[in-house]
């Protein structure tokens, strides 16, 4: 999750300056085969209102993004992306403590005794995440605290045979750290990868699935472009993280699913792949990630 206002909840708002913010991108030209937004927020709200859960799955479902993982970061949102997982056939979702909410919590045996049951609340629970570190927003002094949660998310993925996701921001390093001395899950994604080629070929060894956002798609960032090119067609998901990230041309506006297809075709572009190719592919790959198809 990115943004300049907080970590999650219901209906967070977020700052933002395009003076066009309030304007919602149109829809893309459907794709050529489904894929699956393997990272979203549709509780939360750059502005307004969230769109409604129903509505938001017809307008991605409209151009080919069928299913998406909803993802909770604070335990409201936790909660939050249970029920609603439990309620939408086309919905997963993920629950953890986000790495700038772990040092929030005074008591983390506790917060992560609610995450625990959660994770364990319903099999449509696919994953424990998003979790990891982040360097850019938490200082030195709350970094003790993000390393624990991060360890103790990582042995619960492991203990409950969830998929890890791993929020990574200024922090490449202290992550590769974390996983090799707790050893990684068999199934992990690096949410809205943000490394380069060697970053991306290091997680690779591991064996992590990188989740491309629209991030891929900004003039600023030919290192992702790079990293994609090097990811093999079997270990590339894409996602949203929307409301944030959207991808050019309509940066600044507020994301969400049914904007995927701009993001998969910039991916195709960079790889020279067959789009349709490559969404069958994406499609594949995030049911392995997460588990299975539902």
């Amino acid at each position: 999750m990115a943004g300049p206002l907080g970590r999650g909840g219901r209906g967070t708002l977020v700052a933002v300056s395009d003076p066009r913010a309030g304007e919602r991108p149109p829809l893309p030209e459907p794709l050529p085969h489904p894929v699956v937004d393997n990272h979203c927020h549709m509780d939360i709200a750059r502005e307004g209102e969230p769109t409604p859960v129903a509505d938001a799955l017809a307008e991605a479902a409209s151009v080919g993004v069928a299913r998406v993982v909803q993802i909770g970061c604070d335990l409201p949102s936790a909660r939050w992306a249970v029920e609603t997982a439990a309620a939408y056939d086309a919905v997963v979702g993920g629950v953890a403590l986000h790495p700038n909410d772990a040092p929030l919590h005074a008591d983390l045996d506790a917060a992560m005794a609610q995450i625990e049951a959660l994770a364990a609340a319903h099999d449509k629970v696919r994953a424990v995440g998003e979790t990891g570190l982040d360097f850019f927003r938490t200082g030195e002094e709350g970094r003790a605290a993000q390393v624990e949660s991060f360890r103790r998310h990582v042995d619960l993925a492991k203990r409950l045979d969830k998929t890890l996701v791993i929020h990574d921001r200024d922090a490449h390093d202290a992550v590769l750290e974390v996983l090799d001395a707790e050893g990684a899950p068999d199934r992990w994604v690096m949410h809205c990868f943000s490394g380069d080629a060697d970053f991306a070929r290091a997680c690779l060894d591991r064996g992590a699935y990188l989740s491309y956002a629209g991030t891929v798609t900004f003039k600023n960032a030919p290192h992702l472009r790079e990293a994609l090119a090097v990811t093999p067609r079997d270990r590339v998901l894409v996602e949203t993280d929307a409301p944030f990230l959207t991808p050019s041309p309509y940066r600044g506006r507020s994301n969400a699913s049914y904007l995927v297809p701009v993001t998969v075709r910039a991916m195709a572009d960079v790889r020279r792949d067959d789009l349709g190719e490559l969404c069958a592919a994406i499609d594949a790959n995030t049911e392995r990630a997460f588990g299975g198809a539902w």
